[in-house]
């Protein structure tokens, strides 16, 4: 049996990361959202994926509250 994705949302997402240094024992550095050409800095690891999925929930249209990269 064949089973496809439920949602055929094209969801790609390209992110560059430069990190700048590791301070605390985690990365600190920008991150540019490829498709959106915006950038935004981030002080750990964590926030780096919250930064990236925040964007990639905008590129699906499930998110209507934005807090970084600028959107809206």
């Amino acid at each position: 049996m064949n089973q496809t994705p439920q949602n055929n949302v094209n969801s790609n997402g390209t992110f560059v990361v430069k990190i700048e240094r590791c301070n605390n024992k985690t990365w600190q550095g920008e991150v540019v959202w490829a498709e959106e050409n915006k950038k935004e800095r981030f002080r750990s690891a964590l926030e780096l994926i919250r930064l990236m999925d925040e964007a990639m929930k905008y590129s699906q249209g499930e998110q209507e509250d934005y807090q970084h990269f600028n959107i809206g």
